[in-house]
């Protein structure tokens, strides 16, 4: 897994300055500039000047610095990973790839970034995170996941894929359970399997606090280690959410503790206030402590 923190990762149009510079002071993880869906055709191209400026001369932080790009599918792609690593490359940390179907749509940003890192002489390597927004991807995502040792997430997207599986928006409501848990189940094993972060898709509903919650949760508990926001209003719960509660965090000192004792005693498993603790259940409270650490709760 990454030792990168995204419990939220919060979606800022590319073409508008005053939201970047929002962005920018906000307490967000992770903050992608928008050169795709939030970005009207016409208004593509002076985007990419706008994203460069913001990453060259704004201040981030500790912040992660993405910028999601155009599909591989289109006539943007290629100028907008030449234009912003060449503008800002050495303070870009990842691009976010949209509408991925097979791993030759990541092979393609990987060999630019490789040509252009190479060029450029930067020194570092540019992260990717993978959109499962289609159901051709969704179908394949093992195959995305293991494709490229540059991809550090998977992010499902649940309205381009919603489009693609046809899903009947209006019916959604009345659906029996999580429409979206097969999707989230597959995504987060794909994604642990090959030490990826596993990441959850927006909430359309930024009025909705306590509908973003429910979301989070449902995706925290299945092992995602994040969420979208398309609000700054979303940021404080998915940062919330992502992180280990106070009484996880004691539980799994207790359970880890006892563990050791057990072990230096020779046996293999301890039992502390009702529950079984062993080799294996140890790896869960110990991945707790971790995440206490990385978000500054241990």
């Amino acid at each position: 897994m990454s030792v990168r923190l995204r419990r939220s990762e919060l979606a800022t149009p590319g073409s508008s300055q005053k939201m970047i510079d929002k962005a920018a002071g906000s307490d967000a993880d992770l903050v992608f500039l928008d050169l795709e869906d939030a970005v009207a055709p016409p208004q593509k191209e002076a985007a990419r000047d706008n994203v460069v400026r913001a990453l060259r001369e704004l201040d981030w932080g500790k912040k992660l610095r993405a910028v999601r790009v155009n599909g591989a599918d289109t006539r943007w792609a290629h100028d907008d990973v030449i234009a912003v690593v060449e503008g800002a490359g050495a303070n870009l940390d990842l691009l976010i790839l949209p509408k991925v179907k097979a791993p030759r749509d990541v092979w393609f940003f990987d060999t630019l970034l490789e040509q252009l890192e190479t060029k450029l002489g930067l020194g570092k390597r540019i992260g990717l995170e993978a959109l499962i927004e289609e159901t051709a991807a969704l179908a394949r995502v093992e195959e995305i996941a293991a494709c490229s040792p540059r991809l550090e997430a998977l992010i499902l997207g649940f309205g381009d894929l919603s489009a693609s599986q046809g899903v009947r928006l209006p019916l959604a409501s009345g659906y029996p359970g999580d429409l979206w848990h097969y999707a989230r189940a597959r995504v987060v094993v794909a994604a642990r399997a090959h030490g990826l972060d596993a990441i959850d898709g927006p909430f359309a509903n930024f009025r909705d606090p306590e509908g973003y919650r429910r979301e989070a949760t449902w995706a925290s508990t299945l092992g995602f280690v994040g969420k979208w926001a398309i609000h700054p209003s979303q940021i404080e719960i998915a940062n919330d959410v992502f992180a280990p509660t106070e009484h996880e965090i004691a539980l799994a000192r207790r359970m880890c503790e006892a563990y050791e004792a057990a072990s230096q005693g020779g046996a293999g498993a301890a039992g502390t206030g009702g529950i079984l603790v062993d080799a294996a259940s140890v790896r869960i409270f110990e991945a707790v402590l971790e995440r206490a650490r990385l978000t500054g709760r241990a």
